[in-house]
């Protein structure tokens, strides 16, 4: 018997849980979403067995519904589910970066003889929609599962294999602890980037030597300020409570250091930047967290015509694909003077080996 998965939106993340777990033959994999069109792009590019707009079409024979949908749509999902006749004992899970208020939430099914364990895989793309789709996006990331005191232990480990199909490195953790951490790792990043290019925006109403100078480091460091507003607005008010008490321990940590300098305590400043650092680099350079890592190689190149075309004809002979290049005027603390952007860490190492062996000098950002 073959276990029947329904994935609820087949856009980036559901689009890439599918192609991974398709992979199984013992998997098969039913799309819903209320667009044609992309179940048509599902069918046509192989991500799915069989696609329907119909919600109760796609998960009356599913052992396991994957929620891929952005958080506030999960919930109209959920309230649909409670409605419509689904398989006793089927669990179901899905993919919000926020989690428990969706647990909570979800208690409605327990009548129903469902299990919902919340699911959150940490990985992402720069692209969208299910052409963007990857059976190796979530492939050495965390895939967070966040189950309710009540569901069974012998559940959650049923759902971890299954998703273990994705590559990913299944854990499973609290659902308020899980809203910490990523509150503080991934949330609350996106809201000092945010204000940081909003503040610098406001500077440059009277000097647009703001906008010209905040190209290179000012970029990369803000590039998570360009995600999708609404998603952000959703995601902000479902860990409201995590994020408020995140702010005050920001604002008091940078109350501490403008102290520091208003007295001119340059021993302690320096303290400051030293525990950062020390920190900082600690961490794992090449594993993937709540953050999407950046694929970024920078190199220097001899200033004559043709040379940039030379490597993007290198790169291309090996098949090797970027997704952006760019010639770096403002360059405080970064080697090289051209920036590759490439699609994957696979891509990006070939690359780099690529580009070593013709001597180009090529660096990664520390």
């Amino acid at each position: 018997m073959k276990t029947t998965i329904a994935v609820l939106g087949v856009g980036l993340i559901g689009g890439s849980v599918a192609l991974a777990l398709k992979e199984n033959p013992d998997f098969r994999l039913i799309g819903f979403d209320v667009r044609q069109d992309y179940l048509d792009k599902a069918l046509t590019g192989g991500v799915i067995h069989a696609g329907t707009t119909d919600l109760q079409t796609a998960v009356r024979d599913a052992d396991v519904i994957i929620i891929a949908a952005p958080v506030e749509q999960i919930y109209r999902l959920i309230d649909r589910l409670v409605e419509l006749e689904l398989k006793a004992g089927a669990i179901v899970t899905d993919v919000g970066s926020t989690k428990s208020k969706v647990v909570r939430y979800a208690q409605a099914l327990t009548d129903k003889q469902i299990t919902f364990i919340g699911g959150h895989p940490m990985a992402g793309s720069h692209k969208s929609g299910v052409e963007a789709a990857s059976e190796r996006l979530f492939e050495n990331a965390f895939y967070v599962l966040t189950p309710g005191a009540d569901v069974p232990a012998h559940e959650v480990e049923r759902l971890a294999h299954i998703l273990s199909y994705t590559r990913a490195k299944v854990v499973v953790m609290d659902p308020a602890e899980h809203d910490q951490v990523v509150g503080a790792v991934s949330h609350f990043p996106h809201i000092i980037a945010s204000a940081l290019v909003n503040q610098v925006s406001r500077y440059n109403e009277g000097n647009d030597w703001y906008y010209r100078l905040a190209a290179g480091g000012f970029r990369d460091i803000t590039r998570i300020a360009s995600s999708n507003p609404r998603m952000w607005r959703d995601i902000l008010l479902n860990n409201r409570d995590h994020l408020l008490k995140i702010a005050a321990d920001w604002r008091a940590e940078l109350d501490r250091i403008m102290r520091l300098v208003e007295a001119g305590e340059a021993e302690e400043i320096e303290n400051f930047f030293r525990s950062a650092r020390d920190f900082r680099d600690q961490l794992p350079e090449r594993k993937k967290g709540a953050l999407p890592p950046l694929y970024d190689l920078y190199l220097d190149i001899p200033d004559h015509p043709g040379e940039i075309g030379r490597i993007t004809t290198l790169l291309g002979a090996k098949q090797i694909s970027i997704t952006n290049i760019e010639i770096l005027e403002t360059r405080e603390d970064i080697f090289g003077v051209l920036k590759i952007t490439f699609r994957s860490e696979a891509e990006m190492e070939k690359g780099e080996e690529l580009l070593h062996f013709f001597d180009y000098n090529v660096y990664r950002r520390g």
